[in-house]
């Protein structure tokens, strides 16, 4: 069985595409992804949900990494590029963050009065729908 094995990693390793697919080179940064993908979704959610230290630690993260994927060899390009992408990500959650809990986002937003006028409106609606339905 060991034989076998043996013969089987030999295999891999002589085909050089194959020997990258089946190392930590490919499968590290390919299952780091997760990390900015969700970074960029929730690009479209409220920046109230926003953490401001998990915001910066991921940027220091990022950044961090980022050069770990140059300075080792060999270069390791596809984790550079999942923590440059991340990286991106994260400043642009980072600047939503303070631009809502800094920068008068909130305010500009008028979210201490949203919930009266969106009730006021559901109202107006519902009257207008009994005022059809009655005729």
């Amino acid at each position: 069985m060991a034989a076998f094995v043996k013969a089987i990693n030999a295999k891999i390793r002589s085909n050089p595409t194959l020997s990258y697919f089946c190392s930590t080179h490919f499968w590290g940064p390919a299952s780091n992804f997760g990390i900015p993908v969700a970074a960029v979704m929730d690009a479209r959610k409220s920046p109230e949900l926003i953490s401001g230290q998990m915001t910066f630690a991921l940027c220091i993260y990022s950044a961090t990494f980022m050069r770990y994927a140059l300075a080792v060899t060999p270069k390791n390009y596809l984790l550079f590029l999942c923590h440059f992408i991340n990286e991106g990500s994260q400043l642009t959650q980072g600047y939503r963050y303070l631009q809502w809990h800094h920068w008068g986002g909130k305010e500009k937003a008028g979210v201490h009065g949203a919930v009266e006028g969106v009730k006021e409106k559901a109202v107006a609606v519902s009257d207008k729908v009994k005022e059809v339905a009655s005729k």
